[in-house]
């Protein structure tokens, strides 16, 4: 069992408060940066472009991230809309920083001049590299957690975090809920040990892409498996908005996937001839 986390709250320095949310993120951020680095090394690309691409690509996600989360969770700002605005922040939501994300780093390296794919392949794991960590936040503020459960890592929320009908009456204190962050960190962990390895496996025989795409493809399935065992979900025509989101995501990297692969067989067969 999942116990009730301590204090999301690191220390306070004066106005400031200082949140393992934030923290995570930094750390997520930062192994991330350390991952890319060597990702980078290893094609032989500009590893100078990292920390500047990543400044304005991490702003665009967070801002893309936060407005998200906003709207998902507009019932809570509502009646204090500039609490939206104003740091610290406690919540964020991925599919709206995949989204700006990913158009900072298509305007990024169009800027450059640099050919995307070998980024792709850079980015992509990345980005599960960084859930992996900073996904633990959420276990801190108590949130993204899902239906109630049985199972031996349920998670543990206290009365003053429950939501809807997960409420300790409705339930009593001991209740259980899925940890939704524990799978997607899992989830990511995984994607970023596995596909990385995969890439150097199939190197030449695949596109260069491929395996960012198949990161990107990874937590959109992901995600989409998750949402079924969310309770708060933002919901456009009865259905959660992040998986129209996350379904439209999926959909675009398997096309372009295709795309690449099919632009990739007459360079391999060249390769062949050779």
């Amino acid at each position: 069992m999942l116990p009730v986390p301590p204090d999301s709250i690191i220390v306070n320095l004066g106005p400031i408060a200082l949140r393992w949310y934030g923290v995570l993120y930094a750390v997520g951020l930062l192994v991330a940066y350390q991952f890319m680095v060597r990702e980078a090394r290893r094609r032989k690309l500009n590893v100078d472009l990292i920390i500047n691409g990543m400044i304005i690509i991490s702003i665009a996600a967070l801002a893309g991230g936060r407005l998200y989360h906003v709207i998902d969770a507009w019932d809570r700002y509502s009646a204090n809309p500039l609490g939206a605005l104003i740091p610290p922040y406690e919540g964020l939501g991925a599919p709206g920083g995949i989204i700006t994300g990913t158009i900072a780093l298509a305007v990024v390296l169009r800027r450059w001049r640099q050919s995307p794919w070998g980024w792709v392949d850079v980015v992509g794991p990345a980005i599960l590299v960084m859930q992996a960590i900073a996904r633990w936040g959420n276990w801190f503020n108590q949130e993204l957690y899902g239906l109630p459960t049985d199972l031996p890592w349920g998670l543990a929320v206290d009365c003053a975090h429950r939501t809807y009908d997960t409420t300790c009456t409705a339930l009593g204190e001991g209740a259980r809920f899925h940890p939704l962050f524990l799978y997607e960190s899992l989830s990511g962990a995984l994607g970023a040990l596995v596909l990385p390895a995969l890439g150097q496996r199939l190197r030449g025989r695949i596109a260069p892409g491929m395996i960012g795409l198949a990161a990107i493809a990874w937590y959109a399935v992901t995600r989409l498996f998750l949402e079924g065992l969310r309770l708060d979900n933002w919901k456009v025509g009865g259905v959660p908005t992040a998986t129209l989101v996350m379904g439209g995501v999926l959909l675009v990297t398997l096309l372009v996937a295709a795309w690449r692969t099919r632009a990739n067989r007459p360079q391999a067969r060249r390769g062949r001839r050779r």
